[in-house]
């Protein structure tokens, strides 16, 4: 059973990281929206039946949840660490696949996915946050925030475009990045 050995900050109020011990996942992400969303993932579930408890997302050592701006943070960090805390974790998980489009595409996804794990993806999980591919055609990457990048304004502006000078300066001038 993992157990919550920190609660950080993150640039979003509405936000908090929390790191656990052992890891939680293998490898991958996992990220959900609503309740809805949540439905057959144990931890995802429990959070959002706390109630104000507006997305969870979580990758191998750590849990950002994001709660509704009315909600205080008093009332939720005992019952999130618990919840956390009660998770049996299962033998084989392995998360979430990487998107692997065909096509001519398949190169520069590669490269593109590359400069992502290299210098995006551990700023964003720093902060409690991520990023999933969720299209490329060539030209437009769409991409997602997840966890506390998912409702915070710098992710879909500054952030955003850092990400499309960056990939613009590294792999093709002509790459337009969109957040969906």
């Amino acid at each position: 059973m993992p157990k919550v050995i920190n609660i950080e900050p993150t640039p979003n109020p509405d936000a908090l990281k929390f790191l656990v011990h052992p890891a939680i996942l293998k490898a991958g992400s996992r990220s959900f929206k609503d309740f809805g969303a949540a439905v057959g993932d144990p931890l995802g579930s429990a959070l959002f039946a706390l109630g104000k408890v507006t997305s969870v997302f979580y990758m191998d050592r750590f849990v950002t949840v994001n709660k509704d701006p009315s909600a205080e943070w008093t009332d939720l960090i005992d019952p999130i660490c618990e919840s956390i805390e009660d998770l049996k974790l299962p033998e084989n998980d392995t998360g979430d696949t990487a998107l692997t489009p065909g096509g001519d595409a398949d190169a520069t996804l590669e490269r593109i996915n590359q400069l992502l794990d290299s210098r995006i993806r551990p700023g964003l999980a720093g902060d409690g946050g991520g990023l999933e591919v969720i299209s490329f055609d060539g030209q437009t990457l769409q991409i997602s925030y997840h966890g506390a990048c998912g409702s915070c304004p710098s992710s879909t502006s500054g952030t955003l475009r850092y990400i499309e000078g960056l990939l613009q300066e590294e792999v093709s001038p002509s790459i337009r990045v969109v957040s969906w």
